[in-house]
């Protein structure tokens, strides 16, 4: 009976590692953005040290939260009285995003936006693709193309797993 229970013990313990071994061999996790760098005119890396955001990714699904701004935001004392460039430096560098994945042959990823703060990015046929790299806990994306076509100056994130 003891024998038993150890080869029960032992086989759920190691089933359990094997999970968490794919898991981590996934690009499914909880993900913080910590670098974006950005070619072209105007090139920079851009580090993401102070800024908030949370990228999260199921099997099929997917979402996303930044704050692209240099620094804290105002915070509104009455909304309702804010004038627009009050509001545009409170919501403007704000980003949020969420909806389905699928991941090709040659480490492509194709993420079709369902709901965004920006109501362009939505839609029928809307998409965009990025080559990714998964090296432990380190995932790089670099923006491949959308529906307009490839881009001309792509840029990359580097993001670290959290969880």
């Amino acid at each position: 009976m003891k024998r038993l229970l150890f080869a029960a013990l032992s086989a759920g313990l190691v089933t359990q590692g094997i999970a968490a071994q794919s898991t981590r061999e996934s690009i499914q996790g909880v993900w913080r953005v910590v670098e974006a760098t950005i070619t072209g005119p105007g090139a920079r890396t851009i580090a993401f040290a102070e800024r908030p955001n949370m990228t999260i990714i199921t099997a099929r699904h997917y979402s996303r939260v930044e704050v692209q701004a240099d620094g804290p935001r105002p915070i509104l004392a009455d909304v309702a009285k804010a004038s627009a460039d009050e509001l545009r430096a409170v919501w403007g560098p704000f980003v949020s995003e969420a909806g389905t994945y699928e991941v090709t042959p040659g480490s492509v990823i194709t993420m079709r936006p369902i709901a965004s703060k920006n109501p362009a990015v939505m839609g029928p046929g809307v998409f965009i693709t990025y080559s990714y790299k998964l090296d432990g806990d380190t995932l790089s994306l670099t923006q491949q193309r959308n529906q307009n076509g490839p881009f001309a100056n792509p840029f990359t994130l580097k993001l670290m797993r959290v969880d």
